[in-house]
């Protein structure tokens, strides 16, 4: 059984952008474990050190330059100075002994982060502030390195070869769809080591249906459907708390910096790791099931942030309601259905879903109710679906209209742009 389960989790996927603009083009990642030798973990962590030391040279460049007045350092200059400088001197000489597209990809992310908080400031970029970056250290948990095609190859053998550390065992536990664009080796907070691909690969459409789901998240059942389901929430964190309160106070018994606290630290770790590889498979197992049985699927805009600093917050967190959320959005672009969200504000639990009459705000602890105009009795979660369901179509609706008049006023072109599509 624990064979079993561990495999479930060695692979998984997970979203990296949604269907292009041309509406052929699916970005997805996928993961496996893999298990290096003791020479290739020894390579590895010199590969995870270099690529931190590039990262933070970087800033620190950065910071020095504003700091001083300078104009901002552009990417390429900045490359040539703390990559193909530094490897000439005695301070940074074992830079060279890792690949270079590994210290190319550090510094990439690093022009990442400056971006979106460049972004941010501007408000070019929508979501939670931005803060600029920070500083990687050798401490962290959890450390990783990107190589691009250039970087890495899969052998005929079944094994991944990434440049300047060998071949890995790498465990298959599915093929992968297409060819990888990127490869990102992560060591977790448990020691394992993981390969994540970056694949293009095209929407993979179900057949159409005529059904639309309309989704209300809570606690005492983690998703009601408009049809009347329940899904009951599995409370990962909460089973497993009696354990992890053991684990967390042997911790707190041993000394600080010795070998022991390192060794309780990571089963801590582990007990952790397992709880959230439970609740991504399930979240998973259900996500695929609405997506599989639904054309439509319609969520409510929960503030989960504003609802994880409340005496729920330990519910909220075990729920996992933004990455189920995330599952159903990328394999809704991913198999061709429709995904869409309400607003937050939307009155779902006041309106009845018969006659469309406000009824009031309700305490929490009234679960049914009866309408005073048409008299139909409703259950709280599922009239709330039910009106998540209405809501969506209409905004489907409408902006479906918004955009007919959008292209109506827009002159066509003389020549079509981009390649004829098949069909």
């Amino acid at each position: 059984m624990q064979a079993r389960r561990r495999r479930q989790f060695e692979a998984s996927e997970n979203p990296r952008q949604a269907i292009g603009p041309d509406g052929t083009d699916v970005q997805l990642r996928y993961n496996y474990r893999v298990y290096p030798s003791a020479p290739q973990r020894h390579e590895l962590a010199r590969a995870f050190g270099c690529a931190r030391v590039v990262f933070n040279d970087g800033l620190r460049a950065r910071q020095e330059a504003h700091a001083a007045g300078e104009p901002y350092i552009k990417d390429t200059d900045l490359q040539k100075q703390v990559i193909t400088a530094a490897k000439r001197t005695e301070e940074r000489a074992w830079l060279g002994e890792v690949s270079s597209v590994v210290l190319v990809q550090s510094l990439r992310d690093l022009h990442t982060a400056y971006r979106n908080f460049f972004s941010c400031v501007t408000g070019k970029r929508k979501g939670p502030t931005m803060s600029p970056p920070r500083f990687r250290s050798r401490k962290d948990n959890r450390q990783s390195i990107r190589l691009t095609a250039n970087g890495f190859s899969l052998r005929a053998n079944g094994r991944l070869y990434v440049a300047k550390v060998g071949e890995l065992r790498i465990r298959w536990s599915r093929p992968l769809p297409a060819t990888p664009t990127s490869v990102t080796v992560i060591k977790d907070a448990t020691d394992r080591y993981w390969a994540s691909f970056v694949i293009d690969t095209d929407p993979q459409f179900l057949p159409e249906l005529d059904t639309e789901t309309g989704i209300d998240l809570g606690l005492s059942h983690f998703a009601v459907l408009s049809d009347g389901k329940k899904i009951s929430a599995p409370k990962f964190l909460r089973r497993a708390e009696g354990r992890l309160r053991r684990l967390q106070k042997d911790l707190s018994r041993k000394a600080k910096g010795s070998n022991n606290r390192a060794k309780a630290r990571k089963l801590v770790a582990r007990q952790h790791a397992k709880v959230a590889d439970r609740r991504r498979d399930w979240h998973h197992k259900e996500s695929t099931k609405i997506i599989r049985d639904s054309q439509a699927v319609y969520v409510e805009d929960l503030a989960v942030s504003g609802l994880g600093r409340t005496r729920l917050a330990k519910s909220v967190h075990d729920a996992g309601w933004s990455a189920f959320v995330a599952m159903l959005e990328y394999k809704a672009a991913k198999h061709g259905r429709y995904f869409g969200k309400i607003g937050r504000f939307e009155p779902t639990s006041q309106v009845c879903s018969a006659c469309g009459v406000k009824d009031g705000p309700k305490p929490l602890h009234i679960r049914s109710w009866t309408c005073g105009k048409c008299g139909a009795v409703h259950d709280r979660d599922v009239n709330a679906a039910r009106n998540v369901r209405a809501a969506g179509r209409a905004d489907r609706l409408n902006a479906s209209l918004s955009a007919d008049k959008t292209r109506a006023r827009v002159p066509a072109q003389r020549v079509e742009a981009g390649t004829h599509r098949d069909g």
